[in-house]
C-alpha cells in the first residue's frame, strides 16, 4: 500500500503504463500515484484499506467494464459502502464519477474503461487514440477479422485487444500501449482521452 496522499488504483501493468505516459504528457501538473493491484478481485479488496489508508486525500478507482459494466459497478459501490461511502451513485456516471470525501474520508473517483457506459476494457478506451484516418487501422482489424474462427486464441469480447496489438505491431517500435503513447504513435486529443484527463484532473488537482 502507497502512503502518498493521492492515488489511482489499476487492475494492471498496462493500465499503470497507459496513465503514466498520459500523465507525463497531458498532466505533469498533477500529482499522483498510480498503483497496480495485479488484477480485479485484488483491486476490489483493496479499496476499504486505501481508501482509510492515514493521509488519503484523493482515491481514483480504475477497472474494466468487461462485458457487464453494472455488475462491475456494483461490486465497486459494495466496497465503497463498506468504508463508509453511503452516497453512491446507482450507475456509472458519464465522465467518470467523482465522491466529494466527508467525515474525514477522501474524495473518490471511479471510471470503468472504456467510456462509463459501453463494455470492453482499456484497449478499447485506447483505440480511440488510433490516429483518424490511419491507413493501418483497417488492415489490422482485416486481419483479426480474417483468422479462421477456430483458429482464434482469444475471445469474442477481446477483439479489440487483438486488433489493437495488432496495429501496434505495425509501428516502427513495436511495443506496449503506453510506449505508443510516449512516441506519438497514438494521439491524445480526442474527446474520450480528454473526458478522461478532465476526470482525473478534476480529481487529483
Amino acid at each position: 500500500m502507497s502512503s502518498v496522499s493521492k492515488i489511482l488504483l489499476v487492475e494492471g501493468e498496462d493500465d499503470k503504463h497507459v496513465v503514466r505516459r498520459l500523465q507525463d504528457l497531458r498532466l505533469s501538473d498533477v500529482e499522483f500515484g498510480v498503483e497496480d493491484k495485479h488484477g480485479i478481485d485484488k483491486l476490489i479488496e483493496a479499496i476499504v484499506p486505501e481508501i482509510n489508508a492515514p493521509g488519503r486525500v484523493a482515491v481514483g478507482i480504475l477497472a474494466d467494464a468487461n462485458s457487464d459494466p453494472m455488475t462491475r459497478w456494483a461490486d465497486i459501490s459494495e466496497q465503497l459502502r463498506s468504508a463508509g461511502i453511503e452516497e453512491t451513485p446507482a450507475a456509472p456516471v458519464s465522465g467518470g464519477a467523482i465522491i466529494d470525501g466527508d467525515d474525514g474520508l477522501p474524495r473518490v473517483g471511479i471510471w470503468l474503461m472504456p467510456d462509463n457506459r459501453s463494455t470492453g476494457e482499456i484497449e478499447d478506451f485506447v483505440k480511440h487514440m488510433v490516429p483518424c484516418g490511419d491507413p493501418v487501422w483497417p488492415l489490422a482489424e482485416k486481419y483479426i477479422e480474417d483468422i479462421p474462427v477456430d483458429e482464434r486464441k482469444f475471445v469474442s469480447g477481446k477483439t479489440s485487444k487483438a486488433e489493437l496489438h495488432a496495429w501496434l505491431a505495425t509501428r516502427t517500435k513495436p511495443g506496449r500501449m503506453g510506449a505508443a503513447i510516449g512516441r506519438g504513435d497514438l494521439q491524445t486529443e480526442g474527446d474520450l482521452c480528454a473526458d478522461f484527463l478532465r476526470w482525473i484532473e478534476k480529481l487529483f488537482g
